[in-house]
């Protein structure tokens, strides 16, 4: 099973944090702390190689529906990277940007996995987020997002507009002193 992980660092200080958690009700507690909603689902579907975005909507449709119930989604799409995906490195560079929407940033990871970063005053907090982790940053939340050097990830993004993903760019260049997500590992096997 892949760990989520939540590191927090002071804003000062970004090469070490000081409080490391894996487990997600601390995780969810932090987070609803800054006004991020965190919960774990089950990301059970596999994927095949070539699935398409519609492959992966209807693999994940109740998913989809009760969220957008429940939250008043309108639109949705959904993002799926490889290490071979031939835009990876300019949409990396993209999302490492530190940023804020003016719409809430819903994402469910679906396989793989990527780190948000959410950065308030004192403190910058990673979330290395895995498949089955559901997140919400509030609009407005200052942020970034990094998948590392080669990606694997799908994540389907939900939205309150239909203009999607539409970032303002904050031209702080704090996301480069933070140490960069180093990119997916399979799960390591339990040992007992």
């Amino acid at each position: 099973m892949s760990v989520t992980t939540l590191s927090t660092y002071h804003v000062a200080e970004p090469r070490a944090p000081f409080q490391v958690t894996r487990d997600r009700d601390r995780i969810a507690e932090a987070m609803a702390g800054l006004g991020v909603h965190f919960e774990h689902w089950t990301a059970g579907h596999a994927l095949a190689d070539g699935a398409t975005p519609a492959d992966v909507l209807t693999a994940y449709s109740q998913s989809v529906s009760r969220l957008k119930d429940a939250r008043g989604y309108q639109s949705v799409d959904v993002v799926r990277m490889g290490p071979d995906h031939p835009d990876r490195v300019a949409l990396r560079a993209k999302f490492l940007q530190e940023h804020v929407h003016d719409d809430d940033e819903a994402r469910f990871f679906v396989e793989g996995a990527g780190a948000f970063y959410i950065r308030t005053p004192e403190h910058v907090y990673q979330l290395d987020a895995h498949a089955g982790d559901l997140i919400v940053l509030p609009k407005a939340t200052t942020h970034w997002f990094d998948a590392g050097e080669r990606p694997r990830f799908a994540a389907i993004r939900l939205f309150t507009t239909p203009d999607g993903w539409v970032a303002r760019y904050t031209g702080d260049p704090i996301a480069v002193t933070f140490p960069p997500y180093d990119g997916f590992r399979p799960p390591e096997p339990e040992t007992r």
